[in-house]
């Protein structure tokens, strides 16, 4: 594991020198919000965050004296409920299927129905009762690498994964949703992963903009397939140096199980 050294990660994944506005580091599980964690012993692992001006595709920029106001700690939030409306019923939920386990990004990304038979779908719209679909119904366990991460209007989090850096370049969407109704079946296993990401990342959680993390977060992720209709036209999800090498718009989502260094 490397210790987030600059440069650990070549350029051509790593944001363009003009949209960074901040670099900061990430020890993980550790900070005054860090649910009572320790913090992190001598020689552990340590992350570089750049925060940058890059959004998805589909986004408003966000002035950069937003971004700046940023830098200091930012507590995980007190309001988790899920805000969004389009195909809340799918996002909100978990499949009843068996899990399906991936050891390499690519393979799982191989195994989903192609982006114009979904376009196309006549079960998918963008109606907030709109549920799963039989080919997003189906749980899966990849092992992976957080590259860069965000948070979006509708209290979701918006993380990119990809593969072993040492690996041509891939990348695809998975989501820490917010949360569903208290009393939902699927309410404790999207608050444990939630909780998750907030305890790793403490005080350094993203904004709007995207966060990049050099080196990148090896990370095991469990959830259920879900395709964004969404943004399956126009402007596509991802930062726009990771973006290119994004060929799908199916996301895990939501997460339901998140392990960070395994």
């Amino acid at each position: 594991m490397s210790n987030g050294a600059a440069g650990s990660l070549p350029q051509n994944r790593l944001p363009d020198a003009a949209s960074v506005l901040i670099e900061m580091t990430l020890v993980p599980r550790s900070g005054a919000v860090a649910h009572g964690a320790a913090p992190a012993p001598a020689g552990a692992p340590t992350y570089r965050i750049l925060r940058t001006l890059e959004v998805d595709e589909y986004e408003d920029p966000v002035p950069p004296a937003e971004v700046l106001a940023l830098a200091s700690a930012r507590p995980p939030p007190t309001d988790n409920v899920f805000r969004g409306t389009a195909r809340r019923a799918a996002k909100l939920s978990i499949a009843d299927a068996n899990m399906e386990a991936f050891e390499d990004l690519n393979a799982l990304i191989g195994t989903l129905q192609d982006h114009a038979t979904m376009v196309a779908h006549p079960g998918i719209s963008t109606k907030a009762t709109n549920n799963r679909v039989a080919e997003e119904k189906r749980n899966v366990r990849v092992k992976a690498f957080l590259y860069a991460a965000s948070r979006e209007d509708d209290n979701d989090f918006h993380l990119i994964i990809g593969r072993d850096p040492a690996k041509p370049a891939k990348y695809m969407t998975v989501e820490i949703s917010g949360l569903p109704p208290s009393n939902s079946v699927h309410f404790a296993a999207l608050k444990e992963a939630r909780d998750a990401y907030f305890e790793f990342f403490g005080d350094r959680l993203p904004g709007a903009p995207y966060d990049f993390y050099d080196p990148p977060i090896p990370v095991d992720i469990e959830g259920s397939l879900f395709f964004d209709a969404s943004h399956a036209q126009g402007g596509r999800p991802g930062p726009a140096k990771l973006r290119p090498k994004m060929p799908v718009v199916w996301e895990v989502h939501p997460v339901a199980r998140i392990v960070f260094e395994p």
